[in-house]
């Protein structure tokens, strides 16, 4: 009776279950999920058998056994070796091949060339861009095409592709939808990419996969699909939240914090997430992809030498933490807004008067190959003050 009491008692355990991974609303997991099933179907071929075989000859060349064969200076079968390594050799190389195919086709960078089966992504499908950003211990979404952005909520209409930039502001995360699609790292300072769909509406959990500290068991959102008229509506009452996304405010948000509920801005620095990836949101602070720039020009000489030290802020210490030392930067040459400028006003001259720049090494960019002419567009000869020389 105990035991009818406890095989009653088992589907009731298992209804507890949260089964999502086999059951996804999204067609990259969906397609995953297939190739998890397969390639356990194909490995059970293999053992299976082996568990079943071990039993059978377990129960009959038992030492009772009156029946069984008894072949002492028996050592070897060629049909049987042929059987022992022929069907593991199969099994493996069916293995391979649908992982290769499987890593190629869903691999996370890549986009996706359908919405479900039988409906490939066409030029309708506008993908719905979206930068995430890992927090100390929160998740942010800034949404670059609307200008909105949102804390630990997330939203997407049905059947269109998601394009995910993904970035942390500290330590590495983990970016997890599982009825969407397989986790990604958010590391600071890179930028790791997804793409994926949603093809049922409903509300799907999202969470961090990688153990980031103290408030991580909090850092879990919530994942909306929703028709397209269910998304603008979405996007409008974002649209009339109180607060905006500045740099300033990302600041203060980017200090730790525990089971942070969702909050929406209405308006976000377009610049705030490059800065955001290259380290430089505070003020005057120069930018990774700056400081490489210098550096691969030649550098800023022997000064330049202590442009490391500042950086210990970054590993060492964060915005709020007790730990490390008093936060310091490299200053930016110029201002955010002055660097943008200047770049934006170079890309324009380079356009107007050096469309053909040769940019092959060993040669100043924009010199004149031996034996050409002029390649400026509005003169007979080339102007030095225009040349520009690179070491």
């Amino acid at each position: 009776m105990k035991r009818s009491g406890a095989l009653l008692l088992f589907p009731l355990l298992l209804s507890g279950c949260d089964l999502v991974v086999l059951s996804p609303a999204g067609d990259v997991a969906v397609q995953q999920r297939d190739l998890l099933v397969v390639s356990t179907l194909l490995m059970l071929l293999i053992i299976v058998p082996v568990m079943a075989l071990t039993v059978l000859f377990a129960w009959r060349y038992r030492q009772s056994s009156t029946t069984a064969t008894y072949t002492p200076d028996w050592d070897h079968s060629t049909k049987l070796e042929l059987v022992i390594w022929a069907a593991p050799l199969l099994v493996i190389i069916c293995l391979g091949a649908l992982t290769w195919l499987g890593t190629h086709l869903l691999d996370p960078y890549r986009r996706i060339d359908r919405i479900e089966p039988g409906q490939p992504v066409t030029q309708v499908h506008k993908p719905l861009r979206v930068d995430v950003v890992a927090l100390d211990w929160k998740w942010l979404f800034i949404y670059p095409d609307y200008g909105i952005a949102s804390v630990n909520e997330l939203a997407a209409p049905v059947n269109q592709p998601i394009d995910f930039r993904i970035t942390s502001s500290t330590v590495m995360n983990s970016f997890y939808i599982p009825a969407l699609a397989g986790q990604i790292y958010a590391m600071p300072a890179m930028e790791t990419k997804l793409h994926a769909v949603i093809n049922r509406p409903g509300s799907y959990k999202g969470f961090s996969a990688n153990y980031s500290g103290a408030g991580f068991s909090g850092m879990h959102f919530a994942f909306n699909g929703l028709s397209q008229e269910a998304f603008d509506q979405w996007v409008a009452q974002t649209r009339s939240a109180p607060a905006a996304l500045t740099r300033d405010t990302y600041l203060e948000l980017e200090r730790p914090s525990e089971n942070e509920p969702v909050r929406h801005y209405a308006s976000v620095d377009p610049d705030l997430f490059g800065a955001i990836l290259n380290l430089c949101v505070e003020r005057g602070k120069m930018c990774m992809n700056e400081m490489m720039s210098i550096d691969a020009k030649g550098g800023l000489g022997l000064a330049g030498v202590r442009n490391t030290l500042p950086l210990q802020y970054d590993k060492l210490a964060r915005r709020g933490a007790v730990f490390g030392s008093d936060p310091s930067y490299v200053a930016s040459i110029c201002t955010a807004e002055e660097a943008a400028a200047a770049s934006r006003a170079a890309r324009d001259a380079d356009a107007k008067y050096w469309p053909l720049r040769d940019l092959s090494p060993l040669r100043g960019a924009g010199l004149l190959s031996p034996g050409t002419g002029s390649r400026r567009a509005d003169a007979g000869t080339p102007s030095l003050g225009l040349l520009r020389f690179e070491l």
